[in-house]
């Protein structure tokens, strides 16, 4: 931990030689997001719910979505651009290293920038908060913090796998970035909208659903079983597939030179 503590100072400090292009960046995460919110806005201008979720329900899912990803993106950054770490031989220097590859990587690259995205999320978080008329006790409380811990969870395994694949392909395969953006996407509404078949691949497949739809139900009261607080710790347990998946890559790496 006191080495990842260096490495995150010695980010910071990189970061703040620049202090203009850091600010501009963070700018720049927050009217992306921004240009999501205002779909989202002008569309409940026209329509007053979707599928028995109100306005403010639908932001406090798109809060918490973007929350996740925000937290996974800035802290697991490494793994989204591991394309580059492959192709320009660094891997190698990360193999002869005397730590584990994938602290090595985790703490390699670390977006700070990301805290507009963050700062979007905590303002629609407040407001739905504010306008869903939730009545707030420790437990739905507590199901945030798990819904937090499990979705940074979740899409930091999902930039395992794109990394792990890259042993096998050099560059990483686009169409993984339909389970990362497009997931922050399709998040910003509850994924029961889309339908059942999309509804179970997203429970037993890639578990988005696990730490946004049940215990978003339960926090809103639409389901009162207690268990579905407890659903996006299995985040965690996503995890492990995506490790030994990792593993696999790691044991069938060959140096592409530098």
């Amino acid at each position: 931990m006191r080495l990842y503590k260096k490495y995150l100072q010695i980010q910071i400090q990189s970061m703040m030689q620049y202090k203009a292009s850091f600010c501009l960046t963070a700018v720049g995460q927050f009217l992306v997001s921004f240009n999501v919110f205002l779909g989202v806005y002008f569309m409940f201008q026209r329509f007053h719910e979707v599928e028995g979720f109100t306005y403010s329900q639908v932001l406090l899912c798109f809060a918490v979505t973007l929350m996740e990803f925000s937290l996974a993106e800035a802290f697991a950054r490494g793994f989204d651009t591991f394309s580059s770490t492959i192709s320009n031989g660094e891997f190698d220097r990360i193999m002869v290293r005397p730590r584990n590859e994938i602290f090595q990587v985790l703490a390699g690259r670390i977006e700070l920038t990301r805290i507009g995205r963050m700062l979007q999320a905590v303002v629609m978080f407040a407001y739905g908060i504010a306008k869903s008329h939730v009545e707030w006790t420790w437990d739905k409380v507590l199901t945030v913090v798990f819904m937090l811990l499990g979705g940074t969870g979740v899409f930091t395994g999902i930039f395992l796998i794109y990394a792990a694949v890259c042993f096998f392909t050099i560059e990483g395969l686009e169409f993984m970035n339909v389970l990362t953006d497009g997931a922050r996407e399709y998040g910003k509404y509850p994924v029961a909208i889309y339908g059942k078949r999309v509804l179970q691949f997203c429970t037993f497949v890639v578990p988005y659903a696990l730490i946004q739809y049940y215990p978003l139900c339960y926090i809103l009261e639409q389901d009162s079983r207690r268990f579905y607080m407890f659903l996006p710790l299995l985040g965690g347990v996503f995890l492990l597939p995506c490790f030994v998946l990792w593993k696999i890559g790691v044991r069938h790496y060959k140096s592409v030179g530098s």
